[in-house]
């Protein structure tokens, strides 16, 4: 739902007797004030890549740690301790496959 979706279902709120001008003013600046917490989420999500530098198998583990900012290692043990239920291989696995490689700028050698 967009900002100017919540406004309209306020306006319609206000205009049924639902909400007083006070109250409409309030849940307004508060609308409009407040930063969505959803999309900074939503862009680490979009922009997660598996690390082509930080990789001991498929780089998972290092676009974990450059998309929250937690070291490599901690990722690498985490899935390690995960490895005894399964799951930790298995989501290692569909996070390799469909992840995509981050693009690396090739290195310029100077002749």
């Amino acid at each position: 739902m967009s900002i100017a979706d919540d406004l309209t279902r306020l306006e319609q709120l206000r205009d049924r007797g639902s909400l007083s001008a006070d109250e409409f003013q309030r849940a307004k600046n508060k609308l409009l004030c407040d930063p969505r917490p959803t999309e900074p989420v939503l862009q680490a999500v979009n922009g997660f890549r598996r690390s082509a530098t930080d990789r001991w198998l498929g780089g998972v583990c290092g676009g974990l740690a450059s998309a929250t900012g937690m070291e490599a290692w901690l990722w690498r043990i985490v899935f390690t301790l995960l490895l005894c239920t399964g799951f930790g291989l298995l989501a290692y696995l569909v996070l390799w496959i469909f992840v995509p490689l981050e693009q690396s700028v090739p290195l310029v050698r100077a002749s």
